[in-house]
């Protein structure tokens, strides 16, 4: 482990040739009997929906080729399984087996989704545990498990707070979005037919009440926030923001992605907020990454309950759960069945595994992770907003780039270093900005690690910065035209020759 943090080498790694181009005609890795019906191909099938040509060149390989270059290729790859992924805002953390394998048993991987409900009650007692376990946590009154993302849950919340302004007579037009919020809160209000108007931060951090209180207006539906937010702060007046919001008739409504920095020692519904969603697939262990799965469920205030999604599961009289699709103020479906159930029995599987006192100290040791790598290198790497944070800590590229080093030339060069860059530029209203969350996952060797190869980097800077801006040197692929792979994307592989 200690070699990780010596000085990374600067040789850039060959293709190691024949990674692709294998194939030698005739090689093949299967054997077929021979055909006992007519072969009659072009009379069977019509030419136009041949497609032949887009096979000619293909490689011919054998089983073990196969093998070998998919295997190889794994080997190459980065994951939370081979190293601290610092993505912040991602929370990308190692996620426990045992949920893996809950997930996999035949009852509920096998559980079609038209199964009716008498014949699935192991399904709905998961639905319906998981979302009492999501109302104690969120100290909200009830929650919906059917939206399938973070981004579905924002939308999903918002829709419910327009209809249930509408219901009472009083449409409105604007959505209140604070600088620091996540990217994705101004699409959600846009696609629900707001206008947003931009809130900006304080000196610390968090928003500034000042302009809170002079954009807050009759016609503003809600303000969607982000807590903590993309700075890695908590909002500390966010009683007062609630209250400001809710004075004008408006709706909090709170982005809960980040809830790793506050499970089991915060709730939002004792804040004030009115709806907020929660990432399972970042909080709570689920897979993440890769596009998918996800779940985005939303929690609600009792104000708002009859708006959720339907159908929700509820118990009958007998004791058994069914469906109930009476609710007449429900915003409708916004996912077929319960989105992506093998999610939810995940999610489920890590709150039940960790108890209230596992929660509340994996809480605890996310915000301990990003003080102590914040504490460790705040000489090295500028902090634009100082101080305590929570579960991630934004740094950037200020001091370095006094030596003509960019924060994407550090990120890369970590890369060498053997870590996974950390999200980049983002939030926006920090230049050069290199967001880092260790998340809970992380022990202290690791921590340690990671904080080394950053010295180590920013010394670089100083003394050679060109290593840095022609990283990475030892990856089998070095650094790419960005600008091209953006504009011009090679999405496909064709054999030589035939590229386009």
């Amino acid at each position: 482990m200690k070699n990780r943090i010596k000085k990374a080498t600067t040789h850039t790694v060959q293709n190691e040739g024949l990674l692709f181009e294998v194939s030698r005609p005739g090689r093949t890795g299967y054997s077929l009997s021979q055909l006992d019906v007519p072969e009659q191909t072009e009379e069977m099938i019509e030419r136009r929906l041949l497609r032949d040509d887009d096979l000619a060149g293909m490689p011919e390989l054998s089983e073990v080729d196969v093998v070998r270059h998919f295997t190889r290729l794994s080997t190459w790859n980065y994951g939370v399984d081979t190293g601290m992924y610092p993505l912040g805002s991602c929370t990308m953390k190692y996620n426990p087996r045992l949920n893996e394998r809950i997930a996999r048993l035949d009852g509920f991987a096998g559980l079609h989704p038209l199964t009716p409900a008498p014949l699935a009650q192991g399904a709905l007692e998961v639905i319906r545990r998981l979302e009492e376990c999501l109302t104690r946590i969120t100290g909200l009154h009830a929650v919906s498990l059917q939206p399938a993302a973070g981004a579905q849950g924002e939308m999903t919340g918002i829709m419910m707070i327009r209809q249930a302004l509408a219901d009472r007579g009083d449409p409105r037009k604007k959505v209140l979005i604070p600088d620091s919020a996540h990217g994705t809160n101004p699409a959600s209000a846009i696609i629900c037919g707001y206008t947003v108007h931009t809130v900006r931060s304080n000196a610390e951090g968090g928003t500034d009440l000042a302009s809170l209180r002079e954009m807050m207006t009759e016609d503003v539906a809600a303000l969607m926030l982000t807590n903590p937010n993309t700075l890695g702060k908590f909002e500390r007046n966010i009683e007062e923001v609630c209250r400001i919001v809710h004075q004008h008739g408006g709706m909090v409504y709170m982005d809960g992605a980040n809830m790793n920095a506050l499970v089991e020692v915060a709730r939002p519904g004792d804040f004030g907020v009115d709806v907020m969603h929660l990432n399972l697939h970042k909080t709570f262990s689920t897979p993440h990454g890769g596009g998918g799965p996800g779940a985005g469920p939303v929690a609600a205030r009792e104000t708002l309950e009859p708006y959720l999604p339907f159908p929700r599961v509820v118990r009958s009289k007998d004791g058994s759960l069914t469906l109930d699709f009476d609710r007449p103020k429900s915003i409708g479906r916004v996912r077929a069945y319960f989105g992506n159930f093998g999610v939810l029995v995940r999610a489920l599987g890590y709150i039940l595994t960790h108890g209230d006192e596992g929660l509340r100290e994996a809480t605890e040791a996310a915000v301990v992770n990003a003080n102590y790598i914040a504490h460790n290198l705040k000489d090295t790497y500028d902090i634009p907003y100082p101080g305590r944070v929570m579960h991630e800590v934004i740094f950037s590229d200020k001091r370095q780039a006094r030596h003509g080093v960019k924060n994407a030339d550090i990120s890369k060069r970590l890369i060498d270093y053997g870590f996974y860059p950390p999200t980049m530029s983002f939030p926006l209203i920090v230049q050069g900005a290199i967001m880092v969350e260790p998340t809970e996952t992380e022990g202290r060797e690791e921590l340690d690690l990671f904080i080394a190869a950053m010295k180590a980097i920013n010394e670089e800077a100083a003394e050679d910065p060109e290593i840095l801006r022609h990283a990475p040197h030892t990856t089998k692929v070095g650094r790419l035209d960005e600008v091209a792979a953006a504009r011009k994307p090679v999405l496909r592989w064709q054999p030589e020759g035939r590229q386009k």
